[in-house]
């Protein structure tokens, strides 16, 4: 497994939610799997550059660096089939698009987008709650720009 620190700047990133909270003495386990996995990883019979962790007990993300071989359909494919794989297995769901992550005093929170626009009502978030932008497309992005205000991001529109 390559580490994410040897990828390209330019590296794809896939983030995923997690519907729930991933136990802490589960965490050691299912990191195996990501990293038996991304080490494992081919796309058209070249091994992929890739790296994969769980952060904040929440968020799986995959990064492939395309500098060398490029993901394919069939790749992707393969990755989207291990992560719903490893949700059935830890009984989670990776594949929920309706929830959000936000870092409030050091503590990350998920919430489903129905629930934001009461959490901003209510003042328990606001303009300035740094939120997790699961969109972000490479790993220069993902460094400099996954935690973003939510003032300042598309996730405003939620509210």
């Amino acid at each position: 497994m390559t580490d994410l620190i040897a990828l390209d700047e330019g590296s794809k990133v896939w983030i995923y939610h997690c519907s729930d909270v991933i136990p802490e003495e589960k965490i050691p386990e299912i990191k195996q799997h990501i990293f038996n996995f991304v080490s494992q990883w081919v796309s058209h019979s070249r091994e992929l550059k890739a790296y994969g962790n769980i952060f904040h007990n929440r968020l799986l993300c995959l990064f492939v660096d395309e500098s060398q071989a490029g993901a394919s359909g069939c790749s992707i494919d393969s990755s989207v089939r291990f992560i719903k794989d490893l949700g059935a297995h830890y009984n989670v769901d990776f594949f929920d698009r309706m929830i959000f992550s936000y870092i409030i005093d050091d503590e990350v929170y998920t919430a489903k987008k129905a629930k934001l626009k009461e959490l901003y009502l209510s003042g328990e978030i606001n303009d300035e709650t740094l939120f997790f932008d699961p969109l972000v497309k490479n790993k220069d992005q993902f460094i400099n720009h996954w935690l973003v205000p939510l003032g300042d991001s598309w996730m405003k529109r939620m509210v």
